[in-house]
């Protein structure tokens, strides 16, 4: 199997070796295939990708080129994740386990792997029972995640969905309360985080997206007294964690 390890992804490169993986259950972020490579058992790999949900890229064949350093791909390449994916109901049965409303990250579009990181290291610090990231349009579990969480992806259950909207509606049908940060809201430290909570951060620069805001149920805001008007996403996101971590330790809903 030929593998390069960079710093963000693991990836597997050759039609053999990206079958063998995928054969042998190992986990795949994103497969690249060339342009127009449809001959011979790359139709077997895509059929396989997408009865797995794998991401599916078509790239030029000279980015990949570029991507492989040059090495005999065979029109495909994949990169592996650093670390298994969990089921959302694997969050709730930790939630269970320890008796606890559920505690959820939502990260609605991330793509800094080392805010990612960070997120997942803070959320298994602060007591959170999972946290869930998209399919597409954010990173996922890259070994530069791995590297800035810091171990806690050992501990912490991370799912990766195909529809972060449809997922919030199935946790409201399951008691949870979706909590977005972002601006505008209310202040952090009068609001109840009372019983399951889902706590959605947004992407770097556009924060969270509109049909993410307008599925939420409580906007939540943190002040800004400098002359920049937002935090790092995972700044805010360990505020608001430790927020919920002290209220259910307290009792209290408001500081």
């Amino acid at each position: 199997m030929q593998q390069q390890t960079g710093g963000e992804n693991e990836l597997i490169i050759g039609r053999n070796a990206v079958l063998e993986a995928l054969k042998s259950g190992r986990e795949i972020n994103t497969l690249l295939v060339a342009k127009g490579e449809r001959n011979g058992s790359i139709g077997r790999i895509l059929t396989e990708c997408r009865e797995r949900k794998i991401v599916i890229k078509e790239v030029d064949r000279r980015k990949l080129d570029f991507l492989c350093g040059q090495g005999n791909h065979q029109g495909v390449a994949a990169y592996a994740a650093a670390h298994a994916y969990a089921e959302i109901d694997d969050m709730f049965a930790l939630a269970e386990e320890r008796n606890e409303p559920p505690f959820l990250i939502v990260c609605d579009e991330l793509e800094d792997p080392h805010n990612l990181g960070a997120v997942i290291r803070t959320a298994e610090c602060a007591g959170a029972h999972g946290v869930i990231i998209p399919k597409r349009h954010g990173v996922g579990l890259t070994w530069a995640v791995a590297k800035s969480a810091a171990g806690a992806l050992e501990y912490m259950p991370v799912a990766r969905v195909g529809n972060l909207a449809a997922t919030l509606d199935k946790l409201k049908e399951r008691g949870v309360w979706v909590y977005a940060a972002d601006m505008d809201g209310t202040p952090w430290h009068d609001v109840s985080f009372a019983g399951g909570v889902a706590l959605v951060v947004g992407a770097e620069g556009s924060g969270v997206s509109r049909l993410i805001r307008d599925k939420s149920d409580f906007i939540v805001s943190l002040p800004m007294k400098g002359k920049i008007n937002s935090l790092n996403a995972s700044v805010a996101a360990g505020i608001l964690m430790y927020e919920v971590s002290r209220q259910r330790t307290t009792g209290k809903g408001k500081a």
